[in-house]
């Protein structure tokens, strides 16, 4: 069994792509139990993580070689992008990883260095999140299993024996420093956030932090917006009062798990008519958009995407070199003794055959020793040809094989040089 890695993410394709391809909700378990029916005998687990950054398959398969195009054409054919589209794009978005790769990507993943933002926590519950899914689905196999397992170790070392995770910036605390650009004082600003999810409730604990006038949760389920409101002594309302209420914030942060726009190009322009020429800061956070693009085409409308916050985040990168080059070292010795435990894996199966051939010979020879003693033969003979049988016949294969020649004779008596002793223990005497 192969373990490989495909899929894209924020450093091999724009966000207008990512979106596209983007498991949100209840979507993944959905979309794993489709891969399992389609492509369970090329691919007997499997694992997806998607994320506003990332949307990855991490899979054990028996062809390596096959499965990278299967599960491309898989994945085009679930989130419903044409063919033109597959040949033109995805050859320069997508990453096929195996195994020494795919282990390497999975800690480096978990442990925040494939991240927009270096040293970021959150990914670390999303792999786990990712993890729990498939394992509920039945398609997180031994291999898998013990990949993320190992990823979470890793993740943990590295936070707590480095630096990585120091002075790094946030999506949210970027959110922040953007939305000061335009409102020096954010205690005179109302903020609406729309979504109740973990992303909104660290980009509200950033903003709260300001002291804004007021503070809103808008939520589908209003008393999942009651339950974060309450943390920031906020109001809370149903996402179908949004038309009745956009136009009195001056901040907007939207991150649900909906796979279409819940914010149009509609509702924002009546809402910049009834704030006469206010402008609106809005910063979506979800993949897919919340927001529908065109929104950024409004003069009084600041609205920004994770990839335009991604690029205020790299700023503190070059502080931690000195950290990334400690968890790149810890990454590698754990990538280094992962792949032995998958060596060790592989060779499982055919130490089992070599055992059970060896004790199928065996027990033939004893059944052929016993019935010649019931015979009456003498013991010595019959022990002595009991030798000689299984002598004869488990030095069968390596002399044919070294009378057959070749380039492999050399590493052939090396083998049988560490198989065979040169002398045979005596037995010992009974005392």
């Amino acid at each position: 069994m192969h373990l490989l890695t495909l899929g894209l993410n924020h450093t091999t394709a724009p966000l207008t792509l990512r979106e596209k391809v983007a498991f949100p909700g209840d979507v993944l378990r959905d979309a794993l139990v489709d891969l399992r029916e389609r492509l369970s005998v090329l691919v007997p687990e499997s694992a997806i993580l998607s994320t506003c950054n990332r949307t990855e398959i991490y899979c054990a398969t028996s062809d390596p070689e096959l499965a990278p195009g299967e599960l491309a054409r898989w994945l085009a054919g679930l989130r419903g992008l044409d063919d033109d589209a597959v040949h033109a794009q995805w050859p320069s978005h997508l990453y096929a990883l195996p195994n020494h790769e795919a282990v390497r990507h999975a800690f480096r993943v978990a442990a925040g260095l494939d991240s927009m933002v270096l040293g970021e926590p959150q990914i670390l519950g999303q792999m786990k999140e990712a993890a729990r899914i498939a394992q509920e689905t039945g398609s997180l196999g031994t291999h898998l299993h013990q990949l993320f397992q190992r990823s979470f170790a890793v993740a943990k070392e590295v936070r707590s024996t480095t630096e990585i995770g120091a002075q790094s910036v946030s999506m949210a605390a970027a959110a922040v420093r953007l939305s000061k650009r335009l409102f020096e004082d954010l205690r005179d600003a109302s903020i609406l956030f729309v979504g109740a999810g973990e992303m909104i409730e660290l980009a509200a604990t950033h903003f709260a932090a300001q002291r804004p006038r007021r503070i809103t949760v808008a939520n589908r389920t209003v008393e999942r917006a009651q339950t974060l409101a309450q943390r920031f002594n906020a109001d809370a309302i149903r996402l179908a009062e949004l038309p009745d209420h956009f136009d009195r914030y001056d901040i907007v942060v939207s991150c649900t798990a909906s796979s279409l726009p819940i914010i149009g190009l509609g509702l924002v322009e009546r809402a910049t008519r009834a704030r006469r020429r206010k402008p609106i800061f809005m910063v979506d956070l979800a993949v897919p958009r919340d927001i529908e693009p065109e929104v950024a085409r409004l003069d009084d409308v600041f609205l920004y995407t994770v990839d335009d916050l991604g690029k205020l985040v790299q700023a503190g990168v070059e502080h931690r070199k000195a950290a990334i080059a400690q968890a790149e070292v810890i990454i590698g010795s754990s990538v280094d003794s992962f792949m032995q435990w998958l060596s060790g894996r592989r060779t499982v199966p055919l130490i089992r055959t070599l055992h059970a051939r060896g004790e199928a010979l065996k027990n033939a020879e004893l059944e052929r020793a016993r019935a010649q003693l019931a015979r009456g033969d003498a013991p010595d003979a019959v022990l002595e040809a009991l030798a000689r049988s299984l002598t004869s016949k488990f030095l069968h294969g390596p002399t044919a094989l070294l009378q057959r020649g070749g380039d492999d004779g050399e590493r052939l008596a090396h083998a049988i040089d560490q198989v065979l002793p040169e002398r045979a223990e005596s037995p010992r005497k009974p005392a």
